[in-house]
């Protein structure tokens, strides 16, 4: 599988890259790789790189956006912090990467089990991951159940998922609240803007449509 180029880039609609990730998704979770050499790839894109998608992603070592959607060099322009929240910083990489480096699409990826979602739960205070943690807290407290405040905390792993999935709808509405660059692309169907669950049990990327 050759690296992407300027014209292949050109073909790409929000709904391809969409079904381009999800393929890579299953070839993923079946151990069956796309047949691609690196190190020609490194070659191909010497020159320049004309990703499809930007996703954003936790820095959780098992949820490598390459890796579990099957994409190479060139492919995809990955956005890692922990707890894949918004920030200006991160929004700014977003619109260069749709506005200026033509992806398609735009992935907001959270997974089970997240460790920055379990200490928002728990109030974890250590140094600058207070500050941290205080942008998913508001993810917390949109979801409403359990009331117990007794099973609000990282070991009800059911409500550690709520929490992580309605972070990654928050981040979704903050692209669109703080970005009119990006608003107005997904307005105009230049890109799309969709959220994700990666389950770290199964390797399955579940997509909220």
């Amino acid at each position: 599988m050759k690296a992407h180029t300027r014209e292949t880039q050109a073909t790409m609609t929000p709904e391809k890259s969409l079904q381009y990730l999800k393929e890579g998704n299953q070839r993923f979770q079946n151990n069956l790789k796309a047949n691609r050499n690196l190190l020609e790839q490194v070659n191909d894109t010497s020159d320049g790189q004309f990703p499809f998608a930007t996703i954003l992603s936790c820095i959780d070592s098992r949820v490598s956006a390459e890796l579990v959607f099957d994409q190479g060099l060139g492919d995809i322009f990955s956005v890692r912090i922990a707890g894949n929240f918004i920030n200006e910083d991160i929004l700014g990489s977003m619109e260069f990467a749709c506005k200026l480096a033509g992806t398609k699409l735009l992935v907001v990826l959270g997974h089970t089990s997240c460790g920055a979602v379990k200490g928002a739960c728990d109030d974890a205070k250590m140094g600058n991951l207070t500050g941290m943690l205080a942008k998913i807290k508001p993810a917390v407290d949109a979801v409403k159940t359990p009331e117990d405040q007794s099973l609000r905390n990282s070991k009800n792993l059911e409500f550690v998922d709520a929490v992580s999935e309605k972070n990654v709808k928050l981040a979704i509405d903050k692209i669109r609240s703080l970005s009119p660059i990006l608003k107005e692309m997904e307005d105009k169907n230049e890109i799309d803007i969709v959220g994700a669950m990666y389950d770290i049990n199964s390797g399955a990327v579940t997509f909220f449509e």
